[in-house]
């Protein structure tokens, strides 16, 4: 009787232990395919919201500037330059190549007037004004009555002219007329127009930039070199177009038949031709601007941009020697040259690279993966004398690194530093780049972060 009740047992465990072990199996499947999607992370893609939050975080937490010192440490060049005053960047990102009394508090005189045209380009942008429009001249605009020895565009009472026209007039004839008449246009007076200047420089961050009047006549209008660069950075950034279309144009003939009032007599009034401020146009290869100045106080002051290949400096010299324009220019030009020649022999710009957002897996969190991505990214300038090759060459020999973990334990917060891409040449660290996590993941539950514990011993 014993014996039949132990066969009848047996019977009924069996079925037990079968589904046991299919469960078992089955869980550990499942287990095998949880435990492997974390070596193929899928992190959804974030709202429009979140990218916008992402976007506002990264910019307080990893600020650039317009104007920074190069990444990396190199000897300070030693130039034999004829200026009290002096500064080169590279446009692309802003580092500071050479620099000389750079932070010197020094009236910009006519180099006033970029600013001047940084103002119309915004308003223009706005759609308040435009490039056709006819400009009133007031009289404090004529010719006539301007301060002694004054740059002029030579308008005069009644003529007609468009703002296009006067833009030209500030940027070739570096016309002290054309500048009232451009804050009278735009502000109603030269002081509601200066007061708009400055706060333009304000915005840019630019303390030691304030000007009294447009035209650059006062020594009481001061700048830096360095914050001078800065503006003329952001400059050609927001209007490239400014370079070619009037920066680069090398004379202007005024007034026309078609700008003279309808009681002058043309064979009077023959147009002036008046050629660029700027004669390092026509002898620095790849020169497209910007402007000249001088009044007494200041010395022959030039702010200055060069592009080659892909490689575009800006250089602002101030307190440059001389006595007389024409040796003024000599030093203009000579100092221009010697700061393009050392820029370009050595340093060279290479672009800023397409970095692709970086999957990574999240073990014990809210969610399971998180993308990595760049917390800034910029072009880096290269020196050449790493390599003892040019400065192309050496840009084309930097190698890239990108430093990693394979995973990322929660909690991880958005903007949270996991990584790096590492840029070098010939074993020197040039640059390192930030690989943030581009969302916050939380802690998962308690069931949550013991199943990814043995998920992560399996993965590792």
């Amino acid at each position: 009787m014993f014996q039949k009740k132990k066969r009848n047992n047996s019977k009924i465990y069996l079925p037990i232990i079968i589904i046991a072990l299919i469960s078992l199996c089955i869980l550990t499947a499942a287990f095998l395919i949880y435990s492997s999607s974390f070596n193929s992370p899928q992190p959804q893609a974030l709202s429009q919201k979140q990218t916008t939050e992402l976007s506002a975080l990264l910019h307080n937490q990893y600020p650039t500037h317009i104007i920074s010192p190069l990444p990396y440490n190199t000897i300070p060049a030693d130039l034999e330059m004829h200026c009290g005053a002096a500064i080169m960047i590279d446009c692309s990102n802003g580092n500071v190549l050479y620099e000389k009394n750079a932070d010197e508090i020094i009236p910009p005189a006519s180099m006033t007037k970029l600013v001047v045209m940084y103002v119309v380009f915004q308003e223009i942008a706005t759609g308040r004004i435009s490039m056709s429009d006819i400009v009133p001249l007031p009289p404090e605009s004529w010719a006539v009555n301007a301060p002694p020895y004054s740059s002029l565009m030579f308008l005069g009472q009644g003529q007609t002219v468009t703002l296009e026209e006067l833009l030209l007039g500030l940027a070739v004839a570096s016309g002290n007329d054309a500048a009232i008449a451009v804050a009278h246009y735009v502000s109603g007076s030269v002081d509601a127009f200066c007061a708009r200047m400055n706060e333009e420089m304000e915005k840019l961050g630019l303390v030691h930039t304030h000007f009294v009047e447009p035209s650059g006549y006062s020594e009481l209008n001061l700048t830096t070199p360095r914050e001078f660069a800065a503006f003329a950075r952001v400059y050609i950034e927001r209007y490239p177009e400014a370079l070619t279309k009037f920066h680069s144009v090398r004379s202007i003939s005024y007034p026309q038949a078609k700008n003279l009032a309808s009681w002058t007599d043309p064979a009077k009034n023959q147009p002036i031709i008046q050629y660029n401020t700027n004669k390092a146009l026509d002898i620095i290869p790849g020169c497209d601007g910007l402007k000249t100045g001088f009044i007494y106080e200041s010395g022959y002051n030039l702010a200055y941009t060069v592009k080659r290949g892909g490689t575009r400096f800006i250089a602002v010299i101030m307190q440059g020697e001389g006595q007389g324009s024409a040796e003024g220019n000599k030093y203009r030009i000579l100092n221009s040259q010697t700061l393009t020649d050392w820029g370009y022999s050595t340093f060279a710009t290479r672009p800023a690279d397409t970095i692709e957002p970086i999957a990574v897996p999240v073990f014990g969190g809210s969610e399971q993966s998180l993308f990595l991505i760049p917390a800034y990214n910029q072009s880096l300038t290269v020196p050449a004398l790493l390599s003892g090759k040019s400065p192309q060459d050496a840009a084309a020999q930097v190698t890239v690194e990108t430093r990693i973990r394979d995973s990322l334990n929660a909690p991880v917060a958005a903007g949270s530093v996991c990584g790096t891409r590492v840029y070098s040449l010939n074993g020197i660290v040039l640059q390192e780049i930030p690989l943030v996590a581009d969302r916050t993941v939380e802690q998962g539950s308690l069931f949550k972060r013991l199943l990814d514990t043995a998920a992560q011993a399996q993965h590792r």
